[in-house]
């Protein structure tokens, strides 16, 4: 029970910063890591969202599971405080 107890706390935490521009780090395997700023659109009981815009313009949206950040697979970190998001 520990493990939903751990997500349930990750999915309060990412839902109180729901419009809030955040800097995205994510591992994309074979020793890659991207490193995007969007704005956290929405957070659902399984995923959140996040809206990144590109550089001509073109938007794109992403998701996560809350078990990414757990795992360390996905890194928020918010530009108005500086806040990341981890759990141990």
């Amino acid at each position: 029970m520990k493990g939903k107890e751990i997500l349930n706390a990750i999915r309060k935490e990412v839902d109180s910063h729901v419009g809030e521009k955040v800097m995205l780090k994510a591992n994309g395997g074979r020793k890659k890591v991207y490193v995007k700023e969007g704005i956290l659109e929405k957070a659902y009981p399984n995923i959140f969202v996040v809206r990144i815009e590109g550089k001509s313009k073109d938007v794109r949206t992403v998701s996560y599971s809350y078990s990414d950040i757990l795992t360390e697979t996905v890194q928020l970190i918010f530009s108005k405080n500086k806040e990341n998001i981890a759990f141990n």
